[in-house]
């Protein structure tokens, strides 16, 4: 059996630790993303009553917007996937790390190529949320009759 000083376990937190000061903003991220889509699922179910009970111009509005809600579903489920794999890659990325400090192989370029995926993961994600923050704009677009720019107030 090989023995591990103090010094290569304190180092190997150390190394460790910095992945998951990622992972916890990944959480962090994850919390908004799952409570956007839970009030928009919220949001479908209500537009999903009303779409039997309108008629003409007031129908093609509802089904507008669930067209926008479906796709803001998507995007949201979209995004939190690719977080989760993010989350999945910085997991590994630290059980890497750890491995390398305590059995002492050399894994460097394995930690480095997955904690890079993880990254890149994440920039998706978040490219995504991005996406889906204009998509909810569309939804919310205040129609201009309701501005009344005409009047100075």
């Amino acid at each position: 059996m090989f023995a591990i000083s103090d010094s290569t376990i304190v180092q190997t937190i150390q190394l460790a630790l910095t992945p998951v000061f990622v992972l916890v903003a990944i959480g962090n991220i994850l919390n908004i993303l799952s409570t956007r889509l839970g009030r928009v699922v919220d949001r479908a179910r209500t537009l999903q009553e009303r779409h039997n009970e309108t008629n003409g111009a007031d129908h093609d509005i509802v089904v507008l917007e669930i067209r926008l809600v479906d796709k803001r579903i998507n995007i949201i489920t979209n995004a939190i996937r690719f977080m989760v794999l993010s989350a999945l890659c910085i997991g590994t990325t630290v059980a890497v790390l750890f491995l390398q400090g305590l059995a002492g192989f050399d894994m460097h370029g394995i930690a480095a190529i997955i904690f890079l995926a993880s990254i890149v993961l994440l920039l998706v994600a978040l490219v995504l949320f991005l996406r889906e923050t204009q998509v909810a704009k569309e939804a919310l677009s205040i129609p201009r009759d309701y501005l009344e720019l005409h009047r100075t107030i």
